[in-house]
């Protein structure tokens, strides 16, 4: 795939998490219960993801792959999903879908700045410059004319 078709998809990932979030949120309010609607996503979630790999996997690891992988990576990335989301329906209905994810979006920034000038995650490092810094600045500059 080339780079223009993974922007493309990257921009369109954010517009789906909106739409998932508000709808999903919405979902929190009408069942008074922010965790009930997160178990509804989630449990979802895992059904299309069971789905895609019963269609598309052809090969399992094997038991020597699988041994290989460190433990804390079986469980913290749904721990960490699951938290992310929960909280993400419960500030939706009180501060507002454009607020939340305009926060949102502006930690994902600084944090993936600094997590990939550290090359953390086992990811290419991307130094930071003063060109990203500069380029962070104004992004945040734009999130607080947007809210305020």
């Amino acid at each position: 795939m080339n780079n223009s078709t993974l922007f493309l998809l990257s921009f369109s990932v954010g517009i789906l998490v909106v739409i998932q979030g508000g709808i999903n949120a919405r979902l929190g309010v009408l069942l008074n219960n922010t965790l009930l609607a997160t178990s509804a996503a989630l449990v979802m979630s895992a059904s299309f993801t069971l789905i895609a790999v019963l269609v598309t996997v052809r090969e399992l690891p094997s038991l020597e792959q699988v041994k290989l992988i460190p433990s804390y990576m079986w469980f913290t990335g749904g721990a960490l999903s699951f938290l992310a989301v929960t909280l993400f329906y419960y500030t939706i209905p009180r501060i507002g879908i454009s607020t939340a994810v305009i926060f949102g979006l502006s930690g994902q920034i600084i944090f993936a700045a600094i997590a990939g000038h550290f090359g953390w995650f086992g990811m290419p490092i991307e130094p930071v410059t003063i060109k990203k810094v500069m380029g962070i600045m104004v992004l945040t500059l734009g999130i607080i004319l947007i809210k305020y």
